[in-house]
């Protein structure tokens, strides 16, 4: 089977017989656009969030290279790092990520020595997370870096647009 009958197969219904009537023929088929019309997706939140997202997150993801990490791993010890004695299943509730997907999280920030588990002071079941002195000063260089990357990212919007782009998107996620 040659690819130009693999190809005839995909596009007719099976049994059905190709006839000089059913080709194509050069007038009908359409040259792709040149100028691709992406003005409905413009208009979606969605679309518009989730191409800044992948911009920034290109961007997060060169710069954290060097410390490891990647954005869920960053948002944990930052929380940690801002939330001292915070639990994982507060971390799970904030994140929106699943109890299974943080615990190996956890045990690898762990194994780097990033945090450790000490008893909560008021929970016996549950422990609290903490930054170790190697923790804090990689999420203080990571902070740091993640400030600037946010500056750079944000370079053509005013203080007062940064703002209010932050304000609207908490509206959109927080419901």
């Amino acid at each position: 089977m040659t690819d130009s009958t693999v190809a005839n197969n995909l596009r007719r219904p099976r049994g059905a017989r190709r006839t000089d009537a059913s080709a194509p023929s050069a007038s009908a088929a359409e040259a792709p656009p040149t100028d691709i019309d992406t003005r409905y997706l413009e208009s979606l939140l969605g679309y518009n969030a989730r191409r800044a997202a992948l911009t920034i997150i290109g961007v997060f993801l060169k710069r954290m290279a060097p410390y490891g990490l990647r954005p869920v791993d960053f948002s944990v010890l930052t929380l940690v790092a801002h939330n001292p004695g915070i639990t994982s299943r507060q971390i799970c509730a904030t994140l929106d990520i699943l109890p299974p997907n943080l615990v190996g999280m956890i045990k690898e920030l762990q194994k780097r020595e990033l945090i450790e588990r000490r008893p909560h002071p008021t929970d016996r079941r549950a422990q609290g997370l903490h930054l170790t002195p190697g923790g804090t000063r990689l999420q203080r260089q990571a902070q740091a870096t993640a400030s600037a990357l946010e500056q750079d990212a944000a370079h053509d919007l005013t203080q007062a647009e940064y703002r209010t782009l932050i304000r609207l998107l908490k509206k959109v996620y927080n419901g």
